[in-house]
């Protein structure tokens, strides 16, 4: 007789969320740097969204101490990582994300930009001058020690030269090479995003030379992080995971070859989770019932690609059509509304469902914590990268 496959039921799903990604307030973590490496990254896209996510976290950290962990310490690095997107990420996990991710990602990225340049015409050897111009502005870099996008190019004026951006695409046209090339080399591990310029919520940031990379194979790499993945998503589906690292199906036969899983039904889906994690944690911990503000592409609900245990039926207000979130309202492990931040600074929550008088009020008291913590700087406006439909509805 066969082994008998464990269920594991949606509750089980929600309270490990609950413990495993700091949401509950019983379950906050101590530090920024803790909260980031038990749910591997933060996504980094929108410069906001981090700030959100670690105070989400940790309850009470304030906007200095992240960055002190940001720019600082350095114990959190941003960087181009799973599925082409920006992450912070902990310092030493840098290197297995850029083996298992980063690696690939930057070979296609150097090679369309070679064709770029070679169809303007601006080389005769496209690939020679790429490398070139790449090597000469790590060199300007390390000599300033910190600079932007705009002072390198003062330095190397290579960096100016003119190329087509999106050419199929109406907003495409002539851009100056350099943004292209500085996330090229940063894809290549060998420069990173420091500190912005401006406050908190700014996207102009300042470059520096990356510290010397670990030596791991991509095999070795993938299993690491696979592994890590699902300590703080599992137990999931097979197609969550390759979402999820934009791996190819091959690649993730070859890492789950690696690890010691078992296998589990999911409200009747196959899944999966480590060996060495079953039964769960033992015993799971009750954190009660909880309420959290999360922030727009907050890296719990863009963790797995197969959300309904936990979105429901709200998908079609709270994504944009390419599949980004934008800010949600939690109530006991599952989405129930999202929010915006108006121009008055209010935050403006809606209920997507009834959730009852206690769960009401828990998230509003939730709403009025944030605003307190942003602060009432007028200058801080908290506008997602990726608008959403109720987003845009409730920022007026």
């Amino acid at each position: 007789m066969g082994s008998i496959i464990r269920p594991v039921s949606v509750a089980e799903r929600r309270a490990r969320l609950a413990v495993r990604h700091h949401l509950a307030p019983a379950g906050k973590a101590a530090t920024v740097a803790g909260a980031v490496a038990d749910i591997i990254g933060l996504h980094g896209t929108d410069p906001a969204s981090v700030y959100l996510a670690a105070w989400a976290r940790t309850g009470s950290v304030d906007i200095v101490t992240i960055e002190h962990a940001l720019y600082t310490e350095r114990a959190l690095v941003r960087m181009l990582g799973m599925r082409r997107t920006v992450f912070v990420v902990p310092a030493d996990l840098v290197p297995v994300i850029q083996a298992a991710c980063t690696d690939q990602i930057a070979e296609g990225l150097r090679r369309r930009l070679t064709q770029v340049v070679r169809e303007a015409g601006i080389a005769s050897d496209a690939a020679t001058w790429l490398k070139e111009v790449g090597e000469a502005t790590v060199r300007v870099l390390a000599a300033r020690g910190s600079a932007t996008g705009v002072e390198l190019a003062a330095d190397e004026p290579r960096l100016r030269t003119q190329i087509v951006a999106a050419a199929d695409n109406p907003y495409g046209g002539a851009v100056n090479l350099t943004n292209r090339l500085l996330t090229l080399l940063s894809a290549e591990g060998l420069i990173v995003r420091g500190r912005p310029r401006g406050g908190w919520t700014s996207t102009q940031f300042a470059w520096s030379v990356a510290r010397d990379r670990a030596d791991l194979t991509a095999a070795d790499a993938r299993a690491e992080l696979a592994r890590r993945w699902l300590l703080a998503f599992g137990p999931a589906l097979v197609s969550d995971l390759q979402w999820w690292t934009g791996w190819t199906a091959g690649q993730v036969r070859q890492v789950l070859g690696q690890l010691e899983v078992t296998e589990v039904h999911l409200d009747g889906a196959p899944g999966i989770m480590l060996a060495a994690d079953e039964p769960g944690p033992a015993p799971m911990r009750d954190m009660g019932l909880w309420a959290a503000l999360l922030p727009a592409l907050d890296p719990t609900p863009m963790g797995w690609r197969e959300r309904g245990w936990y979105v429901g039926e709200h998908a079609a207000a709270l994504f944009d059509r390419s599949g980004n979130i934008g800010p949600t309202a939690w109530w006991d492990g599952r989405i129930v509304g999202g929010w915006a931040q108006r121009k008055d600074g209010e935050i403006a929550v809606r209920l997507l469902e009834d959730i009852g008088a206690e769960a009401s009020a828990a998230i509003a008291a939730e709403a009025q914590r944030l605003r307190e913590w942003i602060g009432a700087d007028p200058k801080i406006r908290i506008t997602p990268r990726f608008r959403t439909p109720l987003e845009r509805e409730l920022s007026g």
